[in-house]
């Protein structure tokens, strides 16, 4: 215990600093974080440590987002009575500013990451601790990374568990207005400038509360309203403009004086004057009264208000649109938020808004402090065909939904159209017509004769509840989404023309889960010998997404990528530290490189397509999980048969492990390597370690071995196997990686790694067969085989068991 750099570099006469007993102890395990508001704003990070407080400071502050990897610079221990000190240091006083306590609790050593202790971990520059704390929860790392002159830089990162979050993270969001008043924004909010709305969590339950205000939740398009004297933009949530479909309101708001930024909902109006969404699409060709309700402002002539609290910008609002006629203040009720909700229900709208008096504008984030409260749900759904009806364009669409790979019939929707939309409707339906129910089980449609479509398209509907059976009750049309490719599209259609499920093009992005992917070189060739594309690559992974993510979600990644097709030079990558911030990465040791690596998890259909632009033909994730990397989710058994050798005999091989797995009582499941073998997977629940898995595995390949070792081998040299089919069980490592299920393959023909049923495998199977072409309409006819193997486990103990008797 040393306070004496502490003490070297403060006047106590002259600061309010405590100086500190070198002589106290304590086995508390306390920590603090303090906004410490000097030269610069930073976090003071401080951890009790035999006596005294271990302390980084955190420019960016910390996080709860686990991708949130923070820069932490190590600097003089401070004394245990610095953990209650608030206050102002006198400028020319070392640390000059003010100091406030952002969060304090207690801390301890998170024994299922390591097993050193707090002084060794602390050596050793790899700190796991799980705090306790007011705002941070849960499992962090401190990871010493290198040093900066006289200075350690480490990282802290928040790890995955049930308290960290995937949304933006910022810890100034949750610093009380009085000590934000003086602060500058990192970014000048200018109009004009593309913002980001701020946003809000929904939750079912309103509440009554004096801090909050409520607010009627109008149905229409969020718009950002740029005024100054270049002209008016109104800027769609994406940032899109939508001034030559409001020309109406451009006219109007060029009448207002100020430079100014507004924020709300333009909406139509039926005569009762409530929103009608379906109206809105259809304006300026629509009934109803157009309105624009502003409920915000972040901009008012040269001065940014996002660090004003919400009731002072809502106040200066009515001034600025009381001459308008569209334009009109959103108002609002304090505290009584039951009593609003409920009379906006009987009226017919969706709900209401909670928002926290003292809530500033954070332009990106979806906020605990503004809240959507609806009486009302809603959903994507698959438009599987339409009713006739006598005496109108069409009756209700015939609405499904994908659930484990299978097309759920979820109810007919006849509610939300006019007589335009429905002609639209039926328009475009004609491209996609089939004779073929798209339903593993057909519908009863009593009375109604259904005309069948190719689940393509799909809509956004409104609905008050399902019912036990599954189907939506009163469901009410919103909007028809934009779909990936027409159905009668050339396969290689430049994508720039293409639109893609709850997503849109860009330019030279796909704007994805609300993150910006970037795509290039579609044309390019990747498979030279049938003429396959990188569109086409592309194309296939994003309408295998929805069943492949769960197979690939929370697992570290490694890059197998083929930038140039097939025949051209290929690499791995592992690390992504240069990966865009919104791809989710885990940093993890790694023995051969002997330095941490960012592993990429794909979490979603953004970071799939970020990998296939990449070029990532295959996707290989591991066995396991970002929480207990250890302990894989399922056993893998490679069959890997030499050249030339029949398929036949790789069947025979596979069915031998079958009849050795029904023995033990254990369900397997079988697929495609994507090549010219057969991978059998088998679950294990993440309850058994790599060396357990592995050993398992050893026994199933010796016995199958030992019943037909005229065609299966365990020899590891390829010139020792004599022709045989190589029984690999060594993919069951921690860190080795094999293709996923549904993984296209750098192969001929573009072969990918298909799930079969056990009853499959006979002589007329030919993995070449399954490929990036038809794998869809397979996965639409038969489901995800490998769906159960991510929710099960074997019980390895009676397994063994059961084998010692055969």
């Amino acid at each position: 215990m040393d306070l004496s750099e502490y003490n070297n570099k403060r006047n106590f006469s002259k600061t309010p600093e405590p100086k500190g007993n070198e002589g106290v102890k304590s086995n508390d395990h306390q920590y603090v974080i303090q906004r410490h508001q000097a030269r610069k704003l930073h976090y003071d990070l401080r951890l009790e440590m035999n006596g005294v407080l271990k302390s980084w400071a955190v420019p960016k502050g910390p996080s709860m987002n686990p991708s949130d990897k923070r820069l932490a610079i190590r600097t003089e221990d401070h004394p245990l009575e610095y953990l209650d000190f608030t206050g102002t240091i006198p400028k020319g006083n070392y640390g000059a500013g003010e100091m406030m306590i952002w969060d304090s609790g207690t801390y301890e050593m998170d024994s299922n990451e390591s097993d050193l202790s707090v002084h060794a971990q602390l050596k050793e520059g790899n700190l796991k601790i799980i705090l306790f704390g007011k705002k941070l929860k849960g499992r962090f790392a401190l990871v010493r990374t290198a040093g900066r002159n006289d200075k350690e830089s480490w990282l802290l990162i928040k790890k995955k568990d049930s308290f960290s979050v995937n949304i933006p993270y910022d810890a100034e969001a949750l610093v009380p207005l009085d000590y934000q008043a003086n602060q500058k924004l990192n970014k000048e909010i200018l109009p004009g400038e593309i913002i980001q709305p701020m946003l809000a969590n929904s939750i079912k339950e309103v509440f009554n509360d004096p801090n909050w205000i409520y607010e009627l939740k109008w149905d229409g398009y969020r718009v950002l309203a740029h005024i100054s004297n270049k002209g008016v933009l109104l800027q769609s949530r994406n940032g899109l403009s939508l001034n030559l479909k409001f020309m109406e309101l451009v006219k109007e708001l060029q009448q207002v004086e100020n430079e100014v930024i507004l924020d709300g909902e333009v909406v139509v109006l039926n005569k009762e004057g409530i929103s009608n969404f379906g109206e809105l699409q259809n304006y300026p060709d629509s009934k109803g009264e157009l309105r624009f309700y502003v409920f915000d402002m972040l901009y008012l002539n040269g001065h940014s208000m996002t660090s004003l609290s919400l009731m002072d910008r809502k106040s200066l609002i009515p001034e600025v649109v009381e001459s308008l006629r569209l334009t009109k203040y959103c108002d609002h009720i304090e505290g009584m938020g039951a009593a609003l909700y409920n009379k906006a229900v009987q009226l017919g709208m969706e709900g209401v808004m909670a928002k926290h008096k003292n809530s500033y504008y954070s332009p990106g984030v979806r906020t605990e402090k503004w809240l959507k409260i609806k009486a009302i749900d809603d959903m994507e759904a698959l438009i599987c065909g339409y009713t006739d009806s006598e005496g109108a364009t069409f009756g209700s669409l015939i609405l499904g939904e994908e659930k484990n790979g299978i097309l759920i019939y979820i109810g007919n929707c006849g509610s939300g159209f006019t007589e335009t939309l429905r002609k639209d409707l039926l328009a475009k339906f004609s491209a996609y017509k089939t004779d073929q129910s798209p339903f593993k089980t057909k519908p009863t449609l009593t009375g109604r004769t259904p005309n069948w479509l190719v689940p393509t398209l799909s809509c956004e509907v409104t609905y008050t509840e399902k019912t036990k059976n599954g189907l939506l009750r009163h469901p009410i049309f919103k909007s028809l989404k934009p779909e990936l490719k027409p159905a009668n599209a050339p396969i290689n259609e430049s994508i720039e023309k293409q639109k893609v499920s709850s997503s849109q093009y860009s330019g030279e992005d796909l704007h994805i889960d609300g993150h910006s992917v970037s795509i290039t070189n579609l044309d390019k060739i990747y498979w030279p010998e049938s003429g396959i594309t990188k569109y086409d690559l592309i194309d296939y992974y994003l309408s295998v997404s929805d069943i492949i993510i769960p197979h690939l979600k929370d697992r570290p990644q490694s890059l197998h990528r083929h930038p140039n097709g097939i025949d051209g030079d290929d690499f791995y990558q592992k690390d992504n530290e240069y990966a865009p911030e919104w791809v989710e990465t885990i940093r993890l040791f790694s023995k051969s490189s002997k330095r941490d690596i960012d592993y990429l998890l794909c979490q979603n259909t953004a970071s799939l397509i970020y990998m296939a632009n990449l070029g990532c033909i295959e996707i290989n994730p591991w066995n396991s999980k970002v929480g207990k990397l250890d302990y894989p989710d399922y056993g893998v058994i490679d069959l890997d048969p030499p050249e030339g050798i029949p398929f036949s005999l790789v069947i025979k091989v596979a069915l031998e492990f079958k009849k050795i797995l029904d023995a033990a009582d254990i369900t397997g499941y079988c697929k495609t390597s994507g090549s010219k073998g057969l991978h059998i997977f088998l679950p294990m629940g993440a309850k058994y370690l790599y060396e357990e898995v592995r050993n398992f595995i050893k026994l199933l390949c010796y016995l199958v071995q030992m019943n037909i070792p005229e065609i299966a081998t365990m020899e590891r040299l390829i010139k020792n196997r004599d022709g045989k089919i190589y029984l690999d069980y060594l993919q069951n490592r921690r860190g080795q990686t094999i293709a996923s299920v549904y993984s296209v393959r750098p192969v001929k023909s573009a072969q990918v790694s298909a799930p079969l049923d056990w009853e499959e495998l006979s002589d007329n199977i030919n993995p070449a067969n399954f490929t990036l072409k038809n794998i869809p309409a397979r996965i639409q006819k038969v489901g995800d085989f490998f769906e159960p193997l991510l929710s099960t486990s074997i019980n390895m103990e009676h397994a063994i068991l059961k084998l010692e008797s055969i």
